[in-house]
């Protein structure tokens, strides 16, 4: 069963792949990303510890080398709005801002990369950025080659300032201009965000051919209220999400807060188990100095990410009875080898936890051998359970329990996921034995 889970996840990458040539993010991106935390701080003087500053990125590199995160996967350490000089150069380059980032943008892509990380940059495809600084309008062919020449390695692309009508040509041009290069750059679109927000359709086959990832609703804000919205909207259009995800192009519902001022303990690990198994980018834009550790470093939620490449959210969000009457949804994720069952709490604080009760049967799971289930948050093993047989559990308020069922073999489940995280996260495409 293994052997010929790996052989169909093999073949399915050397088919996707080629819908974008540049041969990355075979694996939803994960790493750190400024904006929703420190957004566009940039008064060192008073608040020298937040401000978008060199520092702040060399000190988050360093966190993410020495306290395990790379090792797991996050290996981006991406500059986000705000880091420019409000004028080009005289030979009409993009330049950091001079007293924020005296030592250059090249040399903070050094030390990232001195830390075996990868470097993240951010632009517009407007006249300005967001936040005012100059877009790349005009410029396409020359603010990639710049991109290159500092040794970027991920490129988000905004679109303020910019008519979303001419998005089709002009994101597809700066990825080509990326492409010929020829450094590798990872292409992380915003162009049907800024499209539907105006009325329009988006190509997604377009999309697709020029994106690595793209964002596709509103940006995610510290509260929970914007991360249950994020939910509902990807619940709300799944059927037009599915055939987007793959490796090498992934929808993208914004970074995660985890660790932040919104969320509590139990909301930051929905976060979390819900991110991992839509298949979405993992950038955490949060204080490393301060965040739970324990939610981020979960190696088994983190292979429900990577591993789930054949489906993005296809039969995972079930709007049924149960949803209406509890204000609480179930989420039945299947492929070839294992069945995940997550169980998700919208219920507010004031109501009793609710107790959720399913048998494996009506999630899909009729392997008369039996099933394997462990509560990968917690821990609790559930034994082997026959297709009639119960998954009972409480969920507390705005809570997940997340439980994986493998197909019971006469032994113990072994962890191969994590062996086929790491093998996909180095591109060795062998199947494993």
């Amino acid at each position: 069963m293994t052997f010929l889970a790996c052989l169909v996840l093999s073949g399915l990458l050397a088919v996707q792949v080629s819908s974008l040539d540049n041969g990355l993010a075979l694996t939803p991106p994960m790493g750190w990303l400024a904006w929703e935390r420190f957004r566009c701080n940039v008064d060192c003087d008073n608040d020298p510890d937040n401000c978008i500053h060199e520092n702040l990125f060399m000190q988050h590199a360093d966190i993410l080398a020495k306290e395990g995160y790379a090792e797991l996967g996050y290996d981006i350490i991406s500059l986000d709005d705000c880091w420019m000089s409000m004028d080009r150069d005289a030979d009409g380059k993009l330049q950091g801002d001079p007293k924020r980032f005296p030592s250059g943008i090249k040399a903070l892509a050094d030390h990232v990369h001195s830390r075996g990380l990868t470097f993240g940059i951010y632009e517009d495809y407007g006249t300005h950025t967001c936040g005012g600084y100059p877009g790349i309008i005009d410029n396409l062919e020359l603010d990639a080659n710049t991109f290159a020449e500092w040794d970027v390695d991920y490129v988000k692309l905004d679109g303020c300032y910019a008519d979303p009508h001419i998005m089709d040509e002009g994101y597809p041009e700066f990825g080509g201009y990326l492409n010929k290069t020829g450094r590798p750059m990872i292409y992380s679109c915003s162009w049907p965000d800024y499209q539907i927000a105006t009325g329009l359709k988006p190509n997604w086959s377009l999309i697709i051919e020029n994106c690595n990832l793209w964002r596709n609703y509103n940006d995610i804000q510290d509260t929970w209220d914007s991360v249950t919205t994020i939910i509902n909207h990807y619940g709300d259009i799944q059927d037009e999400l599915i055939a987007n995800a793959g490796p090498g192009h992934w929808n993208d519902p914004d970074m995660l807060i985890i660790g932040n001022f919104g969320l509590s303990h139990e909301q930051s690990r929905s976060q979390m188990a819900i991110w991992a198994i839509l298949a979405a980018p993992l950038l955490m834009s949060v204080n490393t100095h301060n965040t739970l550790i324990n939610v981020w470093q979960n190696s088994e939620i983190l292979a429900e990410n990577v591993t789930d490449f054949e489906i993005s959210m296809k039969n995972r969000i079930r709007n049924d009875s149960f949803q209406k009457r509890s204000r609480c949804a179930i989420f039945p994720i299947s492929n070839l080898y294992y069945i995940n069952v997550l169980h998700f709490s919208f219920c507010p604080k004031s109501e009793n936890l609710p107790d959720v009760s399913v048998t494996l049967k009506d999630l899909g799971m009729e392997y008369e051998g039996g099933y394997q289930c462990v509560d990968l948050y917690d821990g609790v093993e559930f034994g082997t359970l026959l297709p009639n047989e119960t998954i009972a559990v409480k969920v507390n308020p705005s809570g997940v329990v997340m439980v994986r069922c493998d197909v019971f073999t006469g032994q113990k489940a072994t962890s191969w996921f994590d062996k086929l995280y790491n093998k996909m996260k180095m591109s060795e495409l062998t199947p494993l034995v």
